[in-house]
């Protein structure tokens, strides 16, 4: 009997006290705290994952980095293995085109950081003042004595020892002006009257007008996929594309038509047997699929390309994809098509997430312009297009074509820096030279007591 009271009184002590009591309704139930909203920090909160997808507040903002920065630096290396021939054959240094290439590299970073500090509504109110600017810098063109013609074509601007494409801005101001216009008609762009008027008329009419009066006809079909992407994502109706497609089927074969020169191309492109010689008028086109064709699966190495001596013509600029085949094989042609697919995908997060209609319209245009850019230039390199002569975004060299496509982007930056949380979670994060110094002991350990010295 003392052995089962021993035990009874061990169990009683080990159960733990119950609360006193609070009334008739508090015997049997206990509170619990209220819970809190969650604060906005742990709103935005750390990366979640879905399903082995990594989601993130950031996932836009650093894809868009990540995708712009890897194909700047890819380019400048192309632009060096491409043209380091041509330098040394004009009595140049070898490194003369990637050095002029590096400097507009440079400003366009800048130009890019600080375009992605500003706020949303200051690119809503620059859409005006880059239009007005464009429209001055296009027109300035045919001023004798400024204007300066390249290739057939009067599309460059001398101010000073600097010349410039003004054409490469006038697609920026396409772009925010149509965001601006298209984020006050709001359902009325429905009609297609309020869709017409005034970005397709007479905005854009007068900027396509100034670039094709320069027989410039490679920068005015980018344009247009440009008003064709600002208007679908603006609501436009279906009919108005099938009209404007007509139209600008007709306008094309007007001016192939009344030019001997984009005729002959044309026709030549047509031609299977101008194809096929490399001597003929179709020798660029020809040469750039031997180039593809030299490269093979692997590529012949980086800075072994053959085409590049004197074969094959604007090696750096237009034709670049072919020595990127020849040098790099399949995987570096791979390469430059994952990284423009992620450049879309980034683009169309922005289109979809965002409730703005100005960044939604302004977004879409980005992508429509670089995306259709690409694919132009691409399907000239393999034959698929005749050749128009309009650069490989961000990676052909070019000045002009950089530091705009730079700021534009730079644009994108400022959209997804406006995403829900991902401002407090970039303000957040400590710098970069914080974050490589956080690696490094704050103190050295102290040792223990056994072993230091008496």
């Amino acid at each position: 009997m003392s052995s089962v009271s021993a035990r009874r009184r061990s169990v009683s002590r080990a159960r733990p006290a119950a609360a006193p009591s609070q009334g008739p309704t508090a015997t049997s139930t206990t509170r619990r705290p209220a819970s809190r909203p969650p604060s906005k920090d742990a709103a935005a909160g750390p990366p979640i994952l879905h399903f082995g997808k990594l989601e993130s507040p950031l996932t836009t903002y650093y894809l868009l980095l990540g995708v712009t920065t890897t194909l700047v630096v890819f380019g400048l290396i192309m632009v060096f293995s491409a043209s380091s021939v041509e330098s040394l054959l004009a009595d140049e240094a070898s490194y003369t085109v990637f050095a002029k290439q590096l400097l507009f590299a440079a400003i366009g970073a800048g130009v890019a950081t600080w375009a992605s500090r500003w706020p949303v509504r200051w690119w809503r109110r620059l859409a005006g003042l880059s239009l007005v600017g464009a429209l001055v810098l296009q027109a300035a063109i045919f001023v004798p004595g400024l204007g300066v013609r390249s290739g057939g074509n009067l599309n460059w601007l001398a101010l000073g020892p600097v010349q410039v494409q003004p054409s490469e801005f006038a697609k920026l101001a396409l772009v925010l002006t149509g965001g601006a216009i298209f984020a006050n008609k709001g359902s009325l762009v429905g009609h297609w009257l309020h869709a017409i008027l005034p970005y397709v008329l007479p905005i854009s009419a007068i900027v396509l007008a100034l670039v094709l009066a320069g027989q410039d006809l490679g920068t005015g079909l980018v344009m247009g996929v440009i008003v064709t992407g600002v208007l679908f994502v603006a609501g436009a109706p279906k009919r108005l594309f099938v009209l404007g497609g007509l139209a600008v089927v007709s306008g094309v074969a007007y001016l192939v038509a009344t030019s001997s020169n984009r005729m002959s191309r044309i026709s030549n492109w047509l031609d299977p047997e101008c194809q096929s010689d490399p001597d003929s008028w179709c020798g660029q086109s020809v040469h750039g699929m031997y180039a593809l064709a030299d490269g093979g699966w692997w590529g012949v190495g980086l800075g072994g390309s053959k085409e590049k001596w004197r074969w094959l013509s604007e090696a750096h600029n237009d034709f670049i994809f072919a020595i990127i085949g020849e040098e790099l094989g399949l995987p570096g042609t791979l390469l430059v098509l994952v990284l423009f697919g992620l450049l879309a995908w980034a683009c169309y997060r922005l289109v979809t997430r965002t409730q703005d209609r100005f960044v939604r319209v302004a977004s879409a245009g980005v992508m429509a312009w670089l995306i259709g850019q690409a694919i132009i230039n691409i399907g000239s390199v393999i034959g698929l297009l005749p050749v128009v002569g309009v650069p490989l975004p961000l990676v052909s060299a070019g000045g002009s074509s950089l530091v705009t496509t730079l700021l534009a982007l730079g644009m994108l930056l400022a959209f997804a820096r406006n995403e829900p949380g991902c401002r407090a979670l970039l303000e957040a994060r400590p710098g970069v030279i914080k974050r490589t110094l956080s690696v490094l002991p704050s103190r050295l350990p102290s040792r223990p007591a056994r072993f230091r010295s008496r």
